[in-house]
This record gives structure tokens, C-alpha cells and sequence, in this order.
């Protein structure tokens, strides 16, 4: 038999205790495990479906049978969720685990289904405190949830320029962060009536803020959980205005005073970010200079002629 640590076992309650105490010590770790229980019940629930849908019981069958036929489906939902399963623990794992993932060109399948439904409301990392030259196509101009990678950064540009020039940072260091928040503009909050926010850093609404705002559901790490929690975040005429505001809630908050001294080192400015709050995702910093470097921002900057 398995570890007691890994519930291979659905009556092994004590596993399940264990795993609980290893995600509050280090709820990546034990990412891939929670995937895993979760997608075992949802195949229990499929197994029980289709047991009800038959025609009816066999001329043996009495309730005795029929309890432990149960307790035999609920332990080969456990064995096939942990011998690949049907591929639904792996991709929670990937939309839990990982900055926000753009579905790609070709994705079919269950895949391509969480990637539309989980993503299209993103996981804000903000903690509480938290147009360019170039061919555009006209019909997507005005919504940002229609540019790709290219268009978001040459659309971008002039504010991040100007956003930068303020912070002493590199423009593209506040596109990553902006292309991280929203997966390149396809997942960016929204009103009720499906308009955008603007809110390209996914900034909270605290009580200080007068202007409009809109409320999701976030996933936030809290001890190294993640939970979801409903919140709200601002929302801005334009996105330009989200540049500005970006600029002013740093500056207005002693609590990122690091990282403005910071702002000549990107990986410094991010890493200061995190620390001062801004962000509740344990590798946030790593996740924002990651985009930076990525292929897309290459292909976007060189584009540009950067």
C-alpha cells in the first residue's frame, strides 16, 4: 500500500488529515495531490451517474452487494484519478499553480474548456491595499479581450512609456506585469454589462477609493493557501487612466517606498512590490519577469523596432 501521507486509499481519512497540514506548510507541493482528490470524486459522481442510469439491478444483487459495489467505485475513482484520470487533475493543477495561461491556438478538449471558463474571470494577485502605432485590426480596437500579444504591447506602449518615465522603470517591465494581470488583455475584469474596467493591474477598490469599481471572486494566498474571495477593484474611463492610477498608488503608499528606489532593477522593483504587499502570490515577482523575458514580449518588442 502507498503512503498513509497520499489517501490512496478513499477511507484513509488520516491521509487526507496529512495532506491538509502539508498544504498550510507548502501549498505548492501538495498542489498536484488536491488536483488529484478532487478530480477522484468528480469520476465517483460520473461512476455513480452511470450506475443509475442503468436498467436495473442484477437478479443477485441485494443491499449488501450493492454497499460494497459503492465502496469498490469510490476506490477505482481513487486509482484511476491517480493513474492519469481523464486529465482534469492536471489542468486544475495548471490553472491553480501558474500565472494566468492564454488557451493556444489548437487546445481542444477539457483543456480548452477550463481555459475559456476559469480564465475569462482571472485570479487577481493584487493584495488589498492592490494607443501605439503599428497595424491594428479596426474590430479590435476598443477591447482590449481581442488584441493578441503584438497588438496589446504596440497598443500599450506610449502610456508604459510614459508610466515608466515617472517610476524610473523599463516600460516593458510594467507591460509584463500588466500581460500577467490580465493574460495579454484576454481575461481583464469587467463591468456588469460585459464593458472593461481598464484595470490592467488589477488594483483593489480599498475605502479610499471614490470612483466606479467592479466585484469578482480572486483566489488570494493567505499562509500559503489559496482562497477564493470575493472583492472589489477599481475601474477606470480608459486605460490610459489605469497607467496614471497605477503610478499615483505606488507613490502613495509608503508601504512600496522600497521598491520605487528599486525601479532601476526590474527584478528588484517586483521582487520589493511583493514584499511591500502588492502582491499575495509567493512568486509573483518570479511569475512578472518571466513574461518579461518570455518569447511573446520578444516577439511584441522586435515588432516595435525595440
Amino acid at each position: 500500500m502507498a503512503g498513509i501521507a497520499d489517501a490512496s486509499v478513499y477511507t484513509d481519512f488520516s491521509g487526507l488529515t496529512a495532506l491538509k497540514a502539508k498544504a498550510s506548510r507548502d501549498a505548492r507541493g501538495s498542489l498536484a495531490e488536491v488536483a488529484r482528490q478532487f478530480e477522484s470524486l468528480f469520476l465517483g459522481q460520473m461512476l455513480k451517474s452511470m450506475r443509475q442510469a442503468s436498467l436495473g439491478e442484477g437478479i443477485l444483487d441485494n443491499d449488501q452487494s450493492l454497499f460494497y459495489r459503492d465502496m469498490f467505485d469510490q476506490q477505482l475513482a481513487l486509482h484511476l484519478a491517480g493513474s492519469g484520470g481523464m486529465g482534469l487533475a492536471d489542468a486544475i493543477e495548471r490553472q491553480l499553480g501558474g500565472a494566468a495561461v492564454r488557451p493556444e491556438t489548437g487546445v481542444k478538449g477539457l483543456d480548452a474548456y477550463l481555459c475559456r471558463r476559469t480564465l475569462r474571470q482571472p485570479a487577481p494577485a493584487t493584495a488589498p491595499a492592490g494607443e501605439a502605432g503599428g497595424s491594428v485590426r479596426p474590430e479590435t480596437a476598443d477591447d482590449p479581450g481581442r488584441w493578441d500579444s503584438r497588438e496589446f504591447v504596440q497598443r500599450l506602449w506610449p502610456w508604459a512609456v510614459e508610466a515608466a518615465k515617472q517610476l524610473g522603470l523599463r516600460p516593458q517591465a510594467l507591460l509584463a506585469q500588466a500581460a500577467l494581470e490580465t493574460g495579454w488583455g484576454q481575461y481583464m475584469l469587467r463591468r456588469p454589462d460585459g464593458a472593461p474596467s481598464n484595470n490592467l493591474f488589477n488594483i483593489k477598490a480599498g475605502r479610499r477609493w471614490q470612483g466606479p469599481s467592479v466585484a469578482v471572486d480572486s483566489l488570494e494566498y493567505e499562509q500559503g493557501v489559496a482562497v477564493k474571495r470575493r472583492s472589489r477593484f477599481r475601474a477606470y474611463p480608459s486605460l490610459r487612466d489605469s497607467f496614471r492610477d497605477y503610478v499615483a498608488f505606488l507613490r502613495e503608499s509608503p508601504r512600496y517606498g522600497r521598491a520605487l528606489e528599486s525601479s532601476a532593477d526590474p527584478a528588484g522593483f517586483f521582487s520589493a512590490l511583493q514584499q511591500g504587499g502588492y502582491a499575495t502570490d509567493p512568486r509573483y515577482a518570479e511569475k512578472v519577469q518571466a513574461v518579461m523575458e518570455g518569447p511573446e514580449m520578444r516577439r511584441a518588442l522586435a515588432a516595435l523596432g525595440i
